[in-house]
């Protein structure tokens, strides 16, 4: 007997005017945005600036981040006209948006991002001239400054990506940094040892971890709840230990200890990048290669695919052998020890003595940076970047605004909110496009 197969015409008219109309309502969103963010650049600092004001960018210095003086060591702008060209190669690139949105073009991939990104530099350092005129900004100290501040935020951020991939929302990342610190710092003072510090501090934040696993894998509990509690619960426990065990005894439980810098030869003598990337402590090269390792475990390993269908389609999972709680409660362990060493950052880091609520929210930013991230290790730690750099410029413009050199006075508390107002921003533009695991918060129950 044969078998006739007919072909059955499908009508993709109807799809087709559904993707034209959602297109029709959000095309513009993107190029308007930009537009907008770009003629205020050109506005406010570029065509507003004082004529006569000047911004100096001290490059490098002789024998620091400069090694034999190869390039500049300091370079002069015009503060108004800089401006105005930073803001047209950003008008340019808002006009690139148009061009592709109205002509309905798929860019290549990477060329997006890129041009998002080079965006932001372009109009980042037109406000930077402009709000630093007449004074002078060390991009090196600006730099180093970055990087130590992204550290902490980093390892929360990888901590989340670790939970989240598997299908369990981590909302203790701020609980798993403070106990970090608190035991990185506790164990370094009882035995003299920072590196055993280091040790200890990973170990201190599994119990975080730990308690997020028993109840939200375990009992099937509400996940942002739990978390939520966790924290408050860090909170509370390394106040009470430090009231009672570190401020009645600091030089036997609480004194500073630092993890000495490891130089690299020849890559620590590249101009400027050499000293910031090059000569830092143990902590440092490990946010890099944990983000490289778990990028590669995650998308190219057995045990990734594993995880990451986990927290997909756990069901599924679980019909071709996949032990579904048990991957959980494992990446939320692995996810709170690499927490614990963004703790660590805190205290042996910086040669900072631990103090209560230390962390100050680090972990809800870190959690921001994953969403910006996209869940993935390297999109984290870049948006971590972002936002470690929002508080150092931050920190450095709080300290010219008073200047009397200042062409603009930016108001103290705004200054304050610059690294939560980026979060906010940053996170509500993108949130609405970022897909989320599809089982991230959902119990499973093995039927």
């Amino acid at each position: 007997m044969s078998t006739v197969t007919r072909q059955i015409p499908i009508d993709d008219a109807p799809i087709e005017r559904v993707v034209l109309a959602e297109r029709s309502r959000s095309w513009w969103q993107l190029p308007t945005s930009l537009s907008v963010l770009a003629l205020l650049a050109l506005v406010v600092f570029g065509i507003r600036a004082p004529g006569d004001a000047t911004t100096a960018y001290q490059i490098a210095r002789e024998g620091n981040l400069n090694p034999g003086g190869i390039i500049p060591e300091l370079v002069t702008v015009p503060t108004g006209a800089t401006a105005i060209v930073l803001a047209v190669l950003c008008l340019a690139i808002a006009g690139f948006f148009w061009w592709v949105q109205a002509t309905v073009r798929v860019l290549p991939r990477g060329v997006r991002p890129a041009a998002l990104v080079a965006f932001g530099l372009l109009w980042v350092l037109a406000f930077l001239t402009w709000s630093i005129g007449r004074s002078t900004v060390d991009i090196g100290a600006l730099l180093q400054t970055t990087l130590v501040l992204s550290v902490p935020l980093a390892f929360g951020a990888m901590s989340g990506v670790l939970s989240e991939r598997a299908g369990v929302v981590n909302i203790a990342i701020e609980g798993q940094l403070l106990f970090g610190a608190f035991g990185g710092a506790l164990v370094a003072s009882i035995t003299g040892s920072p590196w055993i510090g280091l040790l200890a501090a990973p170990i201190v934040a599994l119990g975080i971890g730990a308690l997020l696993a028993l109840f939200a894998v375990g009992h099937h509990v509400q996940q942002i709840i739990v978390g939520v509690v966790l924290n408050v619960f860090a909170i509370g426990l390394t106040s009470f230990l430090f009231g009672t065990v570190m401020k009645q005894d600091p030089g036997r439980f609480n004194t500073a200890h630092r993890l000495p810098n490891l130089r690299i030869p020849v890559l620590a003598d590249i101009p400027v990048l050499g000293r910031v990337l090059f000569d830092q402590n143990i902590l440092v090269y490990l946010m890099w290669i944990i983000s490289i390792g778990l990028t590669i475990a995650l998308f190219r390993t057995r045990w990734g695919l594993r995880v990451r269908a986990v927290g997909e389609h756990p069901r599924a999972a679980d019909t071709v052998g996949i032990d579904v709680n048990r991957t959980r409660w494992s990446n939320v362990l692995i996810g709170s020890a690499v927490a614990g060493l963004g703790g660590a950052t805190l205290t042996l880091g910086t040669n900072v003595a631990f103090g209560e609520e230390m962390s100050s929210g680090k972990g809800y930013i870190a959690l921001a940076a994953m969403i910006l991230g996209r869940y993935h290790p390297l999109g984290a730690v870049a948006a971590a970047l972002m936002f470690a750099f929002a508080e150092a410029l931050q920190l450095r413009l709080g300290s010219l605004s008073s200047s009397a050199d200042a062409v603009v006075s930016i108001p103290s508390q705004f200054l304050l909110m610059l690294p939560y107002i980026v979060t906010l921003f940053a996170v509500a533009g993108v949130v609405g496009r970022v897909r989320v695991p599809a089982a991230d918060g959902v119990p499973y129950i093995k039927q």
